[in-house]
């Protein structure tokens, strides 16, 4: 009476043994794919970052997250936060993962 709702494949018995390969195989191509472009990426660029924090000292010029430019006058002791000069006698207090990048030397003239 139903029978029209019920699948003709669910009645075969002996369903594809290769399956389960083909799956972890699948599932083993997924991982590589995120790991090469997403997973490896991001860890390359967290440890240029990090170099980039390590390596910043008096004077650099400096980009931070919000766009803001200027030269750093102080870094703190604990070697957390800097103060930079965004404009002659104007000063703003950083942290450093803040920083976005370092400009070439020369770029701020004005300050």
């Amino acid at each position: 009476m139903l029978d029209f709702f019920i699948s003709p494949a669910l009645a075969q018995d002996g369903a594809a043994a290769g399956g389960g390969i083909a799956q972890i195989v699948m599932l083993v191509g997924f991982v590589l794919i995120f790991y090469f472009l997403l997973w490896r990426p991001q860890a390359k660029r967290a440890k240029q970052h990090k170099q980039l924090i390590a390596g910043l000292s008096k004077g650099d010029e400096i980009v931070i997250g919000g766009g803001l430019m200027g030269r750093i006058s102080k870094v703190s002791e604990d070697g957390e936060f800097l103060s930079m000069e965004i404009s002659e006698g104007t000063e703003v207090n950083v942290q450093k993962n803040a920083v976005a990048a370092v400009l070439p030397k020369g770029t701020l003239k004005s300050i």
